[in-house]
C-alpha cells in the first residue's frame, strides 16, 4: 500500500489554482524530492497531506485513509519556519512532543541533541538560528511516524548544518515510511533522494527515479531541474 496516494488534486486560492490536477503515490522506504521552483505549489501540496488544508477536488489518502485525526498520529510535519515555543528548554520541548505523539522517541532525540553538544536545558531563545532547526528537525525525526513531510528544511542554513539534517533524515526513518523533502536546493539534497517529482505553476511537470534520470537522460536531477524550469 502507498505511503501517501494523490489523485487528480486541486487546490486554488480564489481565482489562483496553486494545484492543478496533481496524481502520484509515494512508496515505502523512498525519500521523494519534491521539486520546483518558489510558488510553484510544493507548500500548499505538503499542507494537504498534513490535513492543513482541504482539497478543492481530487482525492488524498495516507495509508489509504483520508487526512482527519487518525492519519495525523501517522504524519511527521517540519514547517518551512521554526514554529517550535521558544520559551521551553529542550527537555521540556521532548517532553511535549512525548505528550503529544504516542510515537515519539525520547531516546532517539536524547542522543542526538547530545550529539550536537545541545543541553537539555538549554532554552531555544538562546539557541542560534542554526541550532534551533537543528532542534526542530530532531523532534520531527523521532517520531515513528509513517509519512515525513519536510518543507524546505534546509534554506537558509549553512554547509555543515545541511550535512546534519541530511544525515539526520537519512538515518531516522524506517523501511515502512516515506520522506517527502521539499526544496529548491537541489543539489544540496541530490544524493540523498530515490525519487523525484517536479511541479510548476501547480502541474506536474516529471515524475521519476533517481536512477532514472542518471540512466536515461545522463544527466544528475539538479541538471535535468535546471533545463526544465529555465528563464
Amino acid at each position: 500500500m502507498s505511503v501517501l496516494d494523490c489523485k487528480a488534486l486541486t487546490k486554488r486560492y480564489g481565482r489562483v489554482t496553486a494545484l492543478d490536477e496533481i496524481s502520484f503515490s509515494a512508496e515505502p522506504g523512498r525519500i521523494i524530492g519534491l521539486l520546483g521552483p518558489n510558488g510553484s505549489g510544493k507548500t500548499t501540496l505538503i499542507k494537504l497531506a498534513n490535513g492543513l488544508l482541504t482539497p478543492d477536488s481530487g482525492v488524498l489518502s495516507i495509508c489509504g485513509a483520508a487526512p482527519g485525526p487518525a492519519t495525523r498520529a501517522l504524519v511527521s510535519y517540519l514547517p518551512e519556519r521554526t514554529a517550535i515555543p521558544t520559551w521551553m528548554s529542550a527537555a521540556q520541548l521532548m517532553d511535549f512532543y512525548g505528550d503529544f505523539y504516542q510515537d515519539f522517541r525520547r531516546q532517539t532525540a536524547e542522543e542526538m541533541l547530545a550529539h550536537l553538544g545541545i543541553s537539555p536545558k538549554q532554552r531555544i531563545k538562546q539557541m542560534s538560528k542554526g541550532t534551533r532547526e537543528k532542534v526542530q528537525l530532531i523532534m520531527v525525526m523521532s517520531r515513528a511516524a509513517k509519512l515525513y513531510l519536510l518543507d524546505e528544511p534546509i534554506g537558509g542554513v549553512d554547509p555543515a548544518t545541511r550535512d546534519y539534517i541530511l544525515s539526520t533524515i537519512i538515518g531516522n526513518y524506517s523501511p515502512d515510511a516515506a520522506v517527502i523533502l521539499s526544496t529548491h536546493l537541489i543539489a544540496d539534497v541530490e544524493q540523498v533522494l530515490d525519487d523525484v517529482i517536479f511541479i510548476n505553476q501547480g502541474r506536474l511537470v516529471l515524475q521519476s527515479t533517481v536512477d532514472n534520470i542518471r540512466e536515461e537522460q545522463h544527466k544528475s536531477v539538479d541538471a535535468l531541474f535546471r533545463e526544465v524550469f529555465k528563464c
